[in-house]
């Protein structure tokens, strides 16, 4: 009997891809546009109602459609093999190669500023080499990685909030109770450009979706994972903002990247700090590890549909995708070592979030078209694929607006796996008899 994964590997895998760089970065760039506490909780809050929304429309595709490969599976079944080739190139380079590169490197950046005789870029070749022979051993090495570093960076995360506003002597004067110009902020578009940076750090809550196939009852497993661990992430979210609002200035986290830094600094001084670097370190491998695990399995399921492709789906004994793995970790090494990954943040919420927003789409088309599946439907339809659609759309537009340069690259990341995808087509048709 081949081995699968468990539920505590499925809600450990949308907790680990979520907490990553996005929740520690983002806070200083929000602080730019608006300075209510207020707001600040609407956006974290609006953005995992968001997510939950998108999860619960995915745990519906995910029954209707068990097999492997998430977006990709999903968009070719229900539009048409160019829409899945599309999500398929984007979930590889944007969506897993790029972040495994960014987290490798913020791991690095992090080691070195506790340790510094540490090179960051070997710190960060390093760690992704070791992940990923983790993750090609077997189920049981991967899913048991994966659960512990997880579960413990959750432990850790909170101990950290309580133990900082422990020591914190002046609680920073910030109010969250609505003000009258709060309201306007809302419309604005620095909060759509804020929002942004939010779905970023949302984003690995459909992680489950690409090993759909691997799980034991994976259409029970990936509902209920999908949203015990949207929530989960929700309240971290909310906890670690505040706790950085409580230990430091808003004056001193204004448009700086090292938010947790910098309220560590507050709260235990020069020591604490690089006590933090540390810990900041070891949150990141578990992000790491979900991204390692799960973006494989979109190049396998490729390997499975294209001939020309096929030495990705090579599965082995073990039934790992052992080529697809080495590939991504290849492609992200290769992103490291020449560090092409400038507005990574923006330019990869726009294109996954068109992405997403296509499947979200695809569960409403499919629901329209075949009615609701037997073994799962989410609650309250339509409102969280409408609600999803709305948020999303409205982000999308502003931001594209608002920083159309990594919005031209969006659209031509699109036209890339567009003409990719008519490339692949015709060399199959050439080597058919």
């Amino acid at each position: 009997m081949k081995q699968k994964y468990g539920i505590h590997t499925s809600i450990s895998l949308v907790v680990g891809s979520m907490i990553g760089t996005g929740v520690f970065v983002s806070l200083g760039y929000q602080l730019l546009e608006f300075q209510s506490g207020f707001v600040l909780a609407v956006l974290w809050v609006l953005g995992g109602i968001c997510a939950l929304c998108g999860a619960v429309c995915y745990s519906e595709l995910a029954s209707a459609l068990p097999r492997s490969g998430g977006e990709y599976n999903y968009l070719r079944e229900t539009f048409h093999p160019a829409a899945g080739f599309v999500a398929a190139w984007i979930s590889v380079t944007v969506g897993f190669s790029a972040p495994i590169a960014v987290v490798a490197l913020t791991f690095g950046a992090y080691t070195q500023a506790a340790l510094d005789w540490v090179d960051p870029q070997i710190a960060a070749i390093g760690l992704i080499v070791v992940t990923t022979c983790l993750h090609m051993f077997s189920h049981r090495s991967s899913g048991g990685f994966h659960t512990s570093v997880t579960y413990l960076k959750i432990v850790v995360i909170v101990v950290f909030c309580f133990v900082v506003m422990w020591f914190v002597e002046a609680p920073q004067p910030m109010s969250y109770a609505p003000q009258s110009a709060d309201w306007r902020l809302f419309a604005s578009s620095g909060f759509a450009v804020s929002l942004i940076y939010v779905n970023y750090a949302y984003m690995g809550w459909n992680a489950t979706n690409y090993v759909s196939e691997e799980f034991n009852q994976p259409a029970k497993t990936i509902s209920r994972s999908l949203t015990i661990g949207t929530l989960l992430v929700i309240a971290v979210y909310l906890l670690l903002n505040f706790t950085f609002l409580y230990a430091a200035p808003v004056s001193e986290i204004q448009g700086n990247e090292e938010v947790a830094h910098i309220a560590s600094t507050f709260a235990f001084g020069t020591n604490g700090a690089a006590l933090m670097s540390c810990l900041i370190a070891f949150f990141l491998i578990s992000t790491l590890s979900g991204l390692v695990l799960a973006g494989p399995r979109v190049l396998s399921r490729i390997g499975d549909d294209y001939g020309v492709l096929s030495w990705l789906a090579n599965r082995g004994k073990r039934d790992i995708p052992t080529n697809a793995i080495l590939v991504q970790s290849v492609l992200a090494l290769g992103i490291i070592l020449t560090g092409t990954f400038d507005s990574i943040i923006v330019t990869a919420s726009l294109v996954l979030a068109l992405s997403l927003f296509a499947t979200v789409l695809a569960c409403m088309w499919r629901r329209y078209k075949y009615g609701p599946p037997e073994r799962y439907q989410m609650p309250f339809y339509p409102l969280p694929p409408i609600l999803f659609l709305l948020v999303t759309g409205w982000t999308m537009v502003y931001a594209a607006w608002d920083r159309w340069v990594e919005g031209v690259i969006a659209v031509s990341m699109v036209g890339i796996g567009l003409a990719l995808f008519f490339t692949l087509t015709r060399l199959e048709r050439n080597q058919r008899p």
